[in-house]
């Protein structure tokens, strides 16, 4: 019996399975919907699926990089102490690892990690391990060079926060420094430059400036003086090249970097769970719902 796309976003609906153990079950019970969720739950996906719903805002971010290309990966899970599961550091390795071999996390899912696709080794890892995980986040960036740098190691090459810079130039050591910046830096910078910076971003912090100003009374023609320092101000805080350095406040990363004979090309920076909305438990109230019956 051929296998549709629609049955396998079918058995994926009703049991959270991963794409391609959604399609090999249907293929093993030659399109029987029952009997293809009765081979998930015998291989265990099934369980792993019923965990889908949990949280999953803990976990690492990995590195890894290959000559002049750099990778990222977030892989959550619900729990600070899976984080530290050496089997789970070893996944979220060899998941980094495969990551430098393509270009977005729907490639990185479907890409073969020891013989099976890496989303379907995610989900053995949730049947094995019982808590749900998510691979959340892939980045890649690629320059001259690129190093790394993880803020709150579990191990080489991941931890809490993950940063890639890339540059020109021979100071590695740096780079790594500006990497160093990048996960330390408050505000937390969102582009190179103003020229990478989103337009609308700019914009909408230009409208913002100017409503304050008009609320303070003053005419349009000093409001105007007035935002063109506040935008220089704002783009200095939110623009990499533009931040004073905290190896040495005095310069910023684009003087810095002159002084040092290197061009920043580039960044990424993860933080896991950055964005997630985490669940709030009251354990009185869970105590008491229990006891309720």
């Amino acid at each position: 019996m051929a296998i549709t796309a629609a049955m396998v976003k079918e058995l994926r609906d009703s049991t959270g399975a991963g794409m391609m153990d959604a399609k090999k079950a249907l293929t093993e019970a030659d399109g029987d919907m029952d009997a293809a969720v009765d081979w998930l739950r015998t291989k265990g996906l099934a369980k792993a699926a019923k965990k889908s719903g949990r949280t999953a805002a803990e976990g690492l971010v990995g590195v890894a990089v290959d000559g002049g290309k750099g990778v990222a990966i977030e892989l959550n899970s619900e729990t600070d102490f899976v984080a530290k599961n050496e089997e789970f550091q070893k996944l979220v390795g060899n998941i980094a690892q495969a990551a430098l071999g393509v270009g977005d996390i729907e490639a990185l899912k479907a890409s073969d990690m020891g013989g099976k696709p890496v989303e379907t080794a995610v989900t053995d890892a949730i049947a094995k391990i019982g808590e749900n995980m998510t691979l959340r986040r892939m980045e890649s960036l690629e320059g001259g060079s690129v190093v790394t740098y993880v803020h709150n190691a579990a191990t080489a090459g991941m931890g809490k926060i993950g940063v890639l810079v890339a540059f020109n130039g021979d100071d590695e050591g740096f780079a790594r420094q500006v990497a160093m910046h990048v996960a330390a830096a408050d505000p937390r910078p969102q582009a190179l430059d103003a020229d990478a910076l989103d337009p609308s971003v700019i914009e909408k912090e230009r409208q913002v400036q100017i409503e304050i100003a008009r609320e303070s009374g003053k005419p349009e023609n000093v409001i105007e003086k007035m935002i063109e320092g506040r935008m220089k101000k704002f783009l200095a805080e939110i623009t990499l090249l533009n931040q004073a350095f905290v190896v040495n406040p005095d310069l910023t990363v684009a003087q810095a970097a002159k002084e040092a004979g290197v061009e920043i090309t580039g960044f990424v920076r993860l933080e896991v769970g950055e964005g997630i909305e985490k669940e709030q438990e009251d354990f009185a109230a869970e105590v008491a719902k229990v006891a309720q019956g």
